[in-house]
């Protein structure tokens, strides 16, 4: 393909290779130029113009991708229609994607000019996900690269360049041990997590069953998933597992069963058991799989429910790249088990405290409720006062609506940060905080500004419940068994936090984490009583009068 500029009395017939106006006419990059088109940028005075020309053997961008596209697809993908040189491959069902890295890096080195990208091996995809891209980046390529191109794609086998496996639909047990301590509620909602699990993969799960942690009753649960027609056991422990001669383990190998492979390179996820009992795969899956985010035991999980084989070999090779986000769960995380600088271990916790004071509280009328004066002094102070007493450093006060007025009520014991958008909702007031919390800060506690009653008492209480060693990770006040403010925070949580939006603060992550919720009783009301209305300013003024008389 020859390309640059030619005399327009050479022109008829070739491509023009960039979208331009000439004559007073727009032409679109890839326009054949006709014995009009010449005619009309004569009269226009046109000279010359810059344009592709095709040789002998050469393949138009369109042509080649499609037969490229042709050559690639494999089973469960299906080929788009061509334009600018582009055919997207889409998947036809859900599964997982099966690609030949060496052989797609084979074509992309044949010519610059031919390309195809893809996901990764392995990737998880939705129906009519794009799973691949072919690309012809010049207007022609040559015949003799594109066939070289083309061989290289049919040489991968009969199952394609570019497939994707299906998941098969299979009947899926489930077995919980139990343990005296562990609460019921944590165990129905890694049923509801592993449900999930399964059902997006297309399947279902049958009846939980639930049993002590030890082998004898983990043997007979077995016996009887297996026994009855249960292609696939899921298991998970009371406690992890940590030995090959663990109590799991232990019982599978009493059924008959094969353990194929303990531990993966994947965190979280390292304590998973891959094992076999006849033709039977059960996987004791790591505490990790109570969240329902990603860890270790998807990457199996997946590859069993598209009957993609894996073996101790293949979990073996998922290193690289196997470091997966933090999940809350853990109870020790990554950041604590491999610290940046030992911490003293008779060193004081150390944690922040975010008191939110940037609403315009409406509610109250024309007034700022934070301003009013409680007991000789602005409400936003007794919030700032507390958190300080109660050792918080930093305390940072998060200011949107009179920003000045109300760091002048906080006093000059707090750290101030504004949020210009405070309209936007509560979510962005909390995410401005968060990223203000120094790196050294074990937790923080999230209060508001209108809770004049929370003292310091209250806020220790909640420090102290705080013990990521027993899973402690969110300390929830409560008040006759109503939840109240202010809650303490881990900091893994504090990403969460600031991906927030609308207007919503971190409530709904405590649902979403409720495992590792603690309640922490109060013996009165100053949690559950916040002062955001006329009435309820008119309350907490009554209740001070009658403690003084």
């Amino acid at each position: 393909m020859k390309f640059g500029p030619v005399p327009l009395t050479q022109a008829e017939g070739t491509m023009l290779v960039h979208g331009q106006t000439l004559g007073g006419q727009r032409y679109r990059k890839g326009h054949l130029l006709d014995a009009d088109d010449i005619s009309r940028l004569t009269d226009a005075g046109v000279n010359d113009v810059t344009v592709a020309i095709f040789e002998a053997g050469d393949i138009d961008e369109n042509a080649a991708a499609s037969r490229l596209a042709t050559a690639a697809t494999g089973s469960g993908v299906r080929a788009g229609i061509a334009g600018t040189g582009r055919v997207n491959l889409f998947a036809r069902t859900a599964g997982l994607a099966m690609l030949a890295p060496d052989a797609v890096n084979r074509i992309n080195r044949v010519d610059e000019g031919i390309t195809i990208s893809t996901l990764h091996p392995f990737d998880r995809v939705e129906a009519e996900q794009v799973v691949a891209t072919i690309k012809i980046i010049p207007f022609a390529v040559a015949e003799a690269d594109l066939t070289q191109a083309e061989e290289a794609a049919h040489a991968v086998g009969d199952a394609g360049l570019i497939a994707v496996r299906p998941y098969r639909e299979r009947r899926v047990g489930l077995i919980q041990t139990n343990l005296p301590g562990l609460p019921d509620k944590v165990l129905v909602k890694t049923e509801g997590v592993v449900r999930n699990r399964i059902e997006a993969l297309g399947s279902t799960l049958s009846a939980p069953v639930t049993v002590d942690h030890d082998v004898i009753a983990i043997e007979a649960a077995l016996h009887g998933l297996v026994g009855s027609g249960a292609e696939l056991v899921l298991i998970v422990g009371a406690s992890a597992t940590t030995d090959r001669r663990d109590v799991i383990p232990e019982a599978i190998t009493r059924t008959g069963g094969t353990i194929e492979h303990f531990g993966m390179p994947v965190d979280p996820g390292n304590l998973m058991v891959l094992a076999r009992i006849n033709e039977v795969p059960v996987l004791a899956l790591p505490g990790s799989a109570r969240s329902p985010r990603l860890g270790g035991n998807d990457l199996v999980l997946e590859r069993i429910m598209a009957d993609i084989p894996v073996d101790g070999a293949d979990i073996m090779g998922l290193g690289v790249g196997g470091l997966l986000k933090e999940i809350p769960s853990r109870p020790l995380p990554r950041t604590q088990a491999a610290p940046r600088a030992r911490r003293q271990e008779t060193s004081t916790p150390q944690f922040a405290a975010i008191i939110l004071a940037a609403g315009q509280s409406r509610r109250m009328g024309a007034i700022n409720k934070l301003l009013i004066e409680v007991d000789g002094k602005p409400m936003m102070r007794h919030a700032v006062d507390a958190a300080r007493e109660a050792g918080a450093d930093p305390v940072i006060v998060v200011t949107g609506h009179q920003p000045d007025e109300v760091q002048a009520a906080a006093g000059d014991r707090a750290t101030f940060v504004h949020n210009p958008a405070f309209d936007d909702g509560l979510s962005t007031s909390l995410r401005v905080g968060v990223l203000a919390i120094p790196e050294t800060c074990d937790g923080a506690l999230i209060a508001l500004g209108d809770m004049p009653r929370v003292g310091a008492k209250h806020l220790r209480q909640l420090v102290a419940a705080h013990d990521p060693d027993e899973g402690h990770l969110i300390c929830v006040p409560t008040r006759n068994g109503k939840r109240g403010n202010p809650v303490f925070w881990d900091r893994r949580f504090f990403e969460d936090m600031a991906a927030l939006g609308g207007d919503v603060g971190a409530k709904h992550l405590i649902g979403d984490y409720d495992d590792v919720v603690v309640e922490v009783p109060m013996s009165d009301d100053a949690v559950l009583t916040d002062v955001d209305s006329p009435a309820a300013l008119e309350r907490l003024t009554a209740e001070g009068a009658e403690e003084k008389s």
